[in-house]
C-alpha cells in the first residue's frame, strides 16, 4: 500500500471532501484525494490507528466507486482537512445574501473550532464567517463601524484598510452583542468603552482576538485585533535588515547593559523585532523577563508578565517587581510614562540590558521624547546604546507588478545617491490582480533607521542639544534613514517607490549658515 509522507492542497479532492462534514472526516481521520498514477480514487488514512471501515464504506456508497486506502501521517491529514474546509468556507458577502435580519436573537454559546460549528444562528455564523475570512485574507484587524443608516465592515490587510461588506443596520445590535459574549463583556453596557479578548480555533489554528468597543453617535464601534498563535516567530536574520544593520543589532543584543529602543507607530512590527532580539540572547545562562500588553508570543526560557491595570499591575509596577527577580535582560512592551522610563534607565545603569518600545516618528525623536517625559539629559546619554525606528512596507505582488525605467529623481526621493544605483535599469509599480485581491501587494517587509549612540552623540544629548543638531551629527556618522533603507528594497523589486514614500517622512536636515 502506498505511503505518503506529506499532503498538499493540490492532492485533495475538494468536491468529494464537501460530501462530508469536517467533524466526520476528522473522526477517522480520512481524506479523499485526487486519483494518482498508481492509485484510483485514493483515500488517505492513518497507518498506526484503527481503520475507519465505516467511513471507507460511506465513501464507496457516496462516490459509487471502489476506493483505495493510502497511508499518511495523522498530522498531515488533519492539516490538509483544515485547509480544505477553510478554503471552501463562505465569504461574509455570501453569508449576508441569505441573512434573515429578523432572526438574530437566538441565545449564543461558546464554540470550539469555528469551521466545525454546526450552530445555524445567523449572528453566530456571521461572526464566525467574518473572523474566518479575515484570517484567510491575512487581515490583522476587523473594524465594524456603525453609521446612521448602515454598518461598514473593513479589514486591515498589510497595514491598509479595505471595505469588505455592508451589513444591514438591523444586524448591528446582534453582531455587537455576539462579540461581547465571546469576549466576556457586559452586553447591557453601551455608554462606556470596553476591552476584552477571546480565543478561537479556525481550521485548527489558534487565534487570540483582542476586542475594543467604543460608543459613538450611531452605536458601538468594534475593532478586533487578530493574533495568530500558530504563526512563526522570526529571527533577526529573517527580519530583512541589511548586513550592517544586522551586525549592529547582534552586537547590541550581546551587550551586558544599556537600553535598546525600538520606535514607530502602532503596527510597525516593533514587537516582532524585540521578540527576534530575545531569541538571539543566551536564555540558558541569563534570566530574561518581559512585561507586555498583551503577551503576543510565548518564548521558551523567558518569564513573561501581562499588564493588568484593573488590579494595579501597570508597566511601572510590574517592572519594579521584575527587577526584584534578579533579571539579566528585561523587555518592556511600551514606555508610556515618566515612571516607567525612570525605572528602565535605573535598571540599565545597574547592569541590566533593557529592550523597550516607544511611539515616535523617527529614531532620533525618541531621545527628545525621553527628555520631554522629564528624564535628565545625562541619564539618557549614559544609558542609551541604540535607537531604531522602523516601518512596514508592502511587498509588490510578483504576479502583476509592472516594470518601468528607474530615474535619478527616484533615487533622490529615496534620499540616496543615484550613482549608487546606476546598474539598476528598472523598478516596479503595483498593478493589482486576483492573487493580491486587486491591491498590487502581498505581504510586508520592514525598513529600518538605526542609530548607534556614539560618544559624540552622547555629548550632544548631555549638553541638551536639540533634534536638528543630532540629525546633522547622525548624517555625518552615515546614519541610514528610513527612505534610504527602502531604496534597497525598491532596487531589488521587493516593493515600490510609492510604498516607501507612503510610510516614511522626508528627512529634514537643518544646515547651519
Amino acid at each position: 500500500m502506498q505511503q505518503l509522507t506529506r499532503l498538499t492542497s493540490d492532492q485533495v479532492d475538494t468536491a468529494r471532501v464537501a460530501a462530508f462534514s469536517l467533524p466526520v472526516l476528522r473522526s477517522g481521520p480520512i481524506l479523499p484525494l485526487k486519483s494518482m498514477s498508481d492509485a484510483a480514487n485514493p483515500v488517505a488514512v492513518v497507518e498506526d490507528g484503527p481503520w475507519p471501515w465505516e467511513l471507507l464504506d460511506d465513501c464507496r456508497r457516496l462516490f459509487g466507486v471502489e476506493v483505495q486506502a493510502v497511508f499518511a501521517p495523522r498530522e498531515a491529514i488533519l492539516m490538509a482537512l483544515n485547509q480544505a474546509f477553510d478554503m471552501a468556507s463562505a465569504s461574509a458577502e455570501q453569508m449576508l445574501e441569505n441573512l434573515d435580519v429578523d432572526d438574530l436573537s437566538r441565545e449564543i454559546e461558546e464554540v470550539g473550532d469555528l469551521l466545525e460549528s454546526e450552530d445555524d444562528a445567523p449572528v453566530i455564523r456571521l461572526v464566525n464567517t467574518l473572523i474566518s475570512q479575515a484570517l484567510k485574507d491575512r487581515a490583522s484587524d476587523i473594524h465594524i463601524e456603525p453609521f446612521e443608516s448602515r454598518v461598514l465592515v473593513r479589514f486591515r490587510v498589510d497595514g491598509v484598510l479595505h471595505t469588505i461588506v455592508h451589513p444591514p443596520k438591523g444586524v448591528q445590535a446582534a453582531l455587537t452583542s455576539r462579540i461581547k459574549v465571546m469576549a466576556g463583556l457586559d452586553i447591557a453596557e453601551k455608554r462606556h468603552p470596553q476591552d476584552g479578548r477571546f480565543r478561537v480555533k479556525i481550521a485548527g489554528r489558534e487565534v487570540d482576538v483582542r476586542v475594543s468597543l467604543l460608543p459613538t453617535a450611531y452605536g458601538e464601534r468594534v475593532v478586533m485585533r487578530l493574533l495568530d498563535r500558530g504563526s512563526k516567530m522570526l529571527t533577526l536574520t529573517e527580519l530583512g535588515m541589511s548586513s550592517g544593520q544586522l551586525q549592529c543589532m547582534q552586537t547590541v543584543v550581546r551587550s551586558p547593559h544599556g537600553i535598546v529602543l525600538v520606535t514607530g507607530p502602532t503596527g510597525s512590527g516593533k514587537s516582532t523585532t524585540l521578540y527576534a532580539a530575545l531569541m538571539e540572547v543566551d536564555r540558558a545562562n541569563r534570566n530574561v523577563m518581559t512585561i507586555e500588553d498583551p503577551i503576543e508570543y510565548q518564548i521558551e526560557g523567558v518569564g513573561q508578565m501581562q499588564v493588568q491595570p484593573k488590579i494595579g499591575v501597570t508597566f511601572a509596577a510590574g517592572l519594579r517587581s521584575i527587577l526584584r527577580q534578579d533579571p539579566d535582560i528585561v523587555m518592556i512592551g511600551e514606555v508610556r510614562d515618566l515612571e516607567t522610563a525612570e525605572i528602565a534607565i535605573q535598571a540599565s545603569l545597574t547592569g541590566h540590558l533593557v529592550f523597550a518600545t516607544l511611539h515616535t516618528n523617527d529614531a532620533l525623536s525618541a531621545i527628545v521624547r525621553l527628555q520631554d517625559m522629564g528624564l535628565e539629559p545625562y541619564l539618557v546619554a549614559s544609558s542609551l546604546t541604540l535607537v531604531q525606528a522602523q516601518r512596514l512596507v508592502r511587498r509588490v505582488c510578483p504576479h502583476c507588478r509592472t516594470p518601468r525605467p528607474a530615474t535619478a529623481e527616484d533615487w533622490r526621493l529615496l534620499e540616496s545617491d543615484p550613482e549608487d544605483f546606476t546598474d539598476i535599469g528598472q523598478i516596479y509599480e503595483a498593478e493589482g490582480c486576483d492573487h493580491c485581491i486587486g491591491t498590487g501587494y502581498i505581504g510586508r517587509v520592514a525598513i529600518y533607521e538605526m542609530t548607534r549612540i556614539s560618544d559624540a552623540m552622547r555629548d550632544l544629548i548631555h549638553e541638551g542639544k536639540g533634534l536638528p543638531a543630532m540629525r546633522r551629527l547622525a548624517r555625518k556618522e552615515q546614519m541610514v534613514t528610513l527612505r534610504h533603507d527602502g531604496a534597497r528594497h525598491v532596487a531589488a523589486g521587493v516593493t515600490t517607490l510609492d510604498e516607501v514614500l507612503r510610510v516614511s517622512m522626508e528627512d529634514m536636515v537643518v544646515i547651519e549658515a
